[in-house]
């Protein structure tokens, strides 16, 4: 088993920024992707950011340029730092981890970034 708890989500003023960070413990592998997905009401859940145990980065369109997603692997956490925020990133985030060369997916709680115009 696979815990995630996520952090530093909150209200924001458009323009603003916020820090998300998700710790995993448990049954992790050293060769896994941390990523990033939201949901806002009514609509599915989404890609954010994704980034492999050696680096490798995806962003959704929606927020390149804006979003940088990182990782501390001798942590085991992942961060995103959110700048130009805009009331359209309003959702709950919500961390994810797949461990390489398995199917199943693990995820944190989920954290609520709302964003006022």
């Amino acid at each position: 088993q696979v815990q995630l708890v996520e952090s530093g989500g909150g209200l924001v003023q458009a323009g603003g920024s916020l820090r998300l960070s998700c710790a995993a413990s448990g049954s992790t592998s050293s060769r896994n992707d941390m990523g990033w997905y939201r949901q806002a009401p009514g609509k599915q859940r989404e890609l954010v950011a994704v980034i492999s145990s050696v680096g490798s980065i995806n962003y959704a369109d929606s927020v390149k340029g804006r979003f940088t997603i990182s990782r501390d692997n001798a942590k085991n956490t992942v961060y995103l730092q959110m700048n130009s925020l805009k009331p359209e990133d309003t959702a709950v985030y919500y961390c994810n981890l797949q461990n390489w060369g398995t199917t199943r997916p693990y995820w944190g709680q989920g954290t609520q970034v709302t964003v006022s115009s």
